[in-house]
Formats: structure tokens, C-alpha cells, sequence
């Protein structure tokens, strides 16, 4: 019987078919995160190669989680445990993982670069979700574009002057979560989407409109940014927490762009 409840209770609240999050879930998910990063540096230390150099070559694999995941909110995949939280994130994390390690392999062997075996087997991954998307409406996609242009241009604009955003990983980062508050935005504030997450969930209705979520990336991801640079030494560590911080940031954004402009 509490074997029951307890596996109840994990269904409900960790594992589970609905939209949502809760603080509780939040943190759960926040600490497992930490533990994986922690254990993925080990494993960049282990094949020797920085983080850094994946910035480009995992945008398939991100790509394919988001538009998997659009593609369950719009109806056209199932919705099972595989395609949501946190089963969505396991199978990209994983897919991503092992195919890193495969193409170390392969280059150490054939000296091809491991780089650009990864960025194609992202790609073919990407195949059939690219298949099913066969309709985007244009004015979202002009929306959710034109906002991210429109806040995003003075921080590049910035970047010509400021140490902090001449380096293009920081830039990309920062870049990725404007994305994700500029889709956010938009599918809450013109088309009745309801976000998702607890602490952006609350300050939006405190604000009464998703905008709020353009100064909250801002003040968060920029000092991160800031306190990575000034007091991370270990490069591994250091890039890895950036690319951690670009995966949270595009992931969502992407997934929330393709399920708005899939969806009108």
C-alpha cells in the first residue's frame, strides 16, 4: 500500500502527462540537473574536450527534443511518458550523450572531427519531426521573430563595447533566453497561453502580461554570465555551466516558438 501511494505520488507530481510545474517538482528537477552537470564534466574531463566546442553541434539535438515536444502539444505525436517531462529530456540527453562519446571514437580512429559527426547525426534525428511540421503560420513566426530582433539588437549592438558580451558563447546564451521570453510573450499575451513555470507564472500575474519575462532573463542571465567569467577558473566547469544555461534557454523557447506558430 505505500509502495503504491509513493509510486502514485511520483506519477502525479514528477512523472506525469499534464502541463506544469511545481515548486516542489522545480526543485526536485533543479538539484537532478545540477547532479547531471556534475557528472557530464567528469565525462568531458574523461574524453578531454571542452563543452565549449559543442555550442554548435548540439543545436540539432535541442532542436529535436523542442519540435518532438511541439509536435505532442499539437495533437500530431502521442502523448506518452517518452515525449514529456522528463521523459523528453532523458531520450534527447541520452541520444546526445551517447552519440558524443561515439564520435570521440570515430575520430580518434579515422581523425574526423567529432563535431561535425555530431551536428549530422542531430540532423538526421531532426528528419521525421521536420516531415510532420508541415504548416507554420507566418504571422507568428513574424511576431515571435520580430520581438526577439527588436530587444535583442541593443545587446548586440552592446557587444561591440562590452567585454562580457565580445565573447559570442556569452552573446548566444544570452541571445537563447530572449528567444524564450520573446515566445513566451507573445503566446501569453495575443494568444490566451498560460506559462507554465512557477516563479515566471507568478510575476506575470503580477504584471498582468508576459513581458515581465524580457527583464527577468535579463537580470538573471546577464550577472550569471557575469559570475562565471569572474570567479569560474576551471575552463571545463566554466563552459559547461554556459552551455547548460543555453540549453535552458533555447530548448524552451524553441519548443513554445513551433507549438505557437504550429498551432494558429
Amino acid at each position: 500500500m505505500v509502495l503504491d501511494q509513493i509510486t502514485q505520488y511520483i506519477q502525479e507530481n514528477f512523472i506525469y502527462l499534464h502541463p506544469g510545474y511545481t515548486t516542489l517538482n522545480t526543485i526536485v528537477f533543479g538539484i537532478i540537473l545540477g547532479m547531471v552537470i556534475l557528472l557530464i564534466i567528469r565525462m568531458f574531463r574523461w574524453i578531454d574536450k571542452d563543452p565549449k566546442d559543442l555550442f554548435i553541434p548540439i543545436i540539432p539535438f535541442i532542436f529535436f527534443g523542442s519540435s518532438a515536444r511541439a509536435l505532442v502539444d499539437n495533437g500530431i505525436y502521442p502523448l506518452t511518458y517518452l515525449l514529456v517531462t522528463p521523459g523528453i529530456y532523458l531520450l534527447t540527453g541520452i541520444s546526445a550523450i551517447l552519440t558524443l562519446l561515439g564520435s570521440v571514437l570515430i575520430e580518434r580512429k579515422t581523425d574526423r572531427d567529432y563535431r561535425y559527426i555530431i551536428f549530422m547525426v542531430g540532423v538526421v534525428m531532426c528528419l521525421p519531426n521536420l516531415y510532420y511540421i508541415q504548416h507554420l503560420d507566418l504571422g507568428v513566426v513574424f511576431q515571435v521573430m520580430g520581438s526577439w530582433v527588436l530587444v535583442s539588437v541593443p545587446f548586440i549592438l552592446l557587444g561591440f563595447k562590452w567585454s562580457l558580451l565580445k565573447d559570442k558563447f556569452n552573446l548566444s546564451v544570452l541571445l537563447a533566453h530572449l528567444l524564450d521570453a520573446s515566445s513566451t510573450f507573445i503566446a501569453v499575451d495575443y494568444y490566451g497561453y498560460g506559462e507554465q513555470h512557477v516563479l515566471p507564472n507568478a510575476l506575470t500575474q503580477m504584471a498582468d502580461s508576459a513581458i515581465v519575462m524580457f527583464p527577468l532573463k535579463i537580470a538573471v542571465i546577464l550577472p550569471s554570465l557575469y559570475v562565471i567569467d569572474t570567479y569560474v577558473e576551471d575552463k571545463t566547469i566554466r563552459n559547461m555551466l554556459k552551455l547548460a544555461i543555453f540549453i535552458l534557454g533555447l530548448a524552451p523557447g524553441l519548443r513554445n516558438f513551433l507549438s505557437l506558430a504550429m498551432g494558429t
